[in-house]
């Protein structure tokens, strides 16, 4: 693991695995979102401001890419800047190794309708926009993989667990079973299918 770049979606976004990633000498890029309410809205409103203004007089990365592709275009732009040009972070003194905080702007435009996403990371390497970009771009070819594997496999979207820790446990669980999946050799076909198998074996006994 030593490094090595970490890159966790918003559930593992906590100050504890941070720490656990640092202290095996790797880095992490950590995405931002509304599970941490304060200090979402505060790195939010920081990145509107300074966008409205320029980021002049900030210093910053800047990079900004535009890829092309089965009748689709996307415009890709990332902002990088040293938690040191901001002011202080909600329990800014827990993100042990912080040093940057990463805002990504994506418009695709498909079929002639084009949205805007935006998204906000926690990184502890020192920031190139580039790199850092190619690094995220990864993460969202594993993430979305992994995202579209759940749903059709144990329809994760579906799910209208909403309370409490249910939805990470749950989350956690589903990933614990697509792997035991991904394992099984037994069992031909599909993880769907090989899921469908298990529950008709459960149902009918282990056959003793």
């Amino acid at each position: 693991m030593a490094g090595c770049i970490i890159t966790i979606d918003a559930m593992g976004t906590q100050t504890a695995i941070a720490s656990q990633i640092l202290n095996a000498k790797a880095d992490y890029v950590l995405a931002l979102k509304a599970n941490h309410p304060t200090l979402y809205g505060q790195v939010k409103n920081w990145f509107e401001q300074q966008l409205s203004q320029g980021f002049k007089g900030i210093i910053h990365s800047y990079d900004k890419r535009l890829e092309k592709g089965h009748h689709r275009t996307e415009k890709r732009q990332i902002w990088c800047v040293p938690i040191s040009q901001q002011q202080t972070l909600h329990n800014q003194d827990n993100w042990v190794g912080l040093k940057w905080v990463v805002m990504v702007v994506r418009v695709p435009h498909l079929c002639n309708q084009t949205t805007r996403e935006v998204q906000f990371y926690l990184t502890s390497l020192n920031c190139d926009a580039r790199n850092l970009g190619q690094v995220i771009r990864l993460h969202w070819g594993v993430e979305n993989g992994l995202h579209w594997t759940l749903d059709v496999t144990f329809y994760e979207d579906a799910c209208g667990v909403r309370t409490g820790h249910a939805p990470q446990n749950l989350a956690l669980l589903r990933r614990i079973a697509l792997n035991a999946l991904n394992l099984e050799q037994s069992l031909k076909g599909s993880n769907r299918q090989k899921s469908n198998g298990w529950d008709s074996f459960s149902k009918t006994g282990s056959g003793t």
